[in-house]
């Protein structure tokens, strides 16, 4: 069973920018992470910021450790979405280790 988010749904045109609309769809993998549910990103179409992205996964991350992301299944990124992913990921999950490593 999993949660299937399609990120052109909230999407302006082709980019989803903005750190305050990954708020929502935030709360909305939190749930879902909560009821034990995997969640799919469909990434079709849409691009996306390391702001967004941060906001969206970075914090997911900073919240429950790097294992979050066995949870998460991201679809059609684009290679600059994929970059950004994988960046705020690694980013985030080194911040997470070193706050439990002393």
């Amino acid at each position: 069973m999993n949660t299937k988010i399609v990120l052109s749904q909230y999407a302006h045109g082709h980019l989803i920018g903005a750190r305050e609309s990954a708020i929502p769809l935030r709360l909305q993998v939190e749930d879902a992470l909560a009821r034990g549910t995997d969640v799919v990103f469909d990434f079709s179409g849409v691009e996306v910021t390391q702001s967004f992205i941060d906001a969206l996964i970075g914090a997911l991350i900073l919240k429950r450790g790097p294992d979050v992301l066995n949870q998460m299944v991201f679809k059609s990124c684009s290679d600059d979405a994929r970059a950004i992913i994988e960046f705020v990921a690694t980013d985030r999950a080194d911040q997470y280790l070193k706050t439990r490593a002393h």
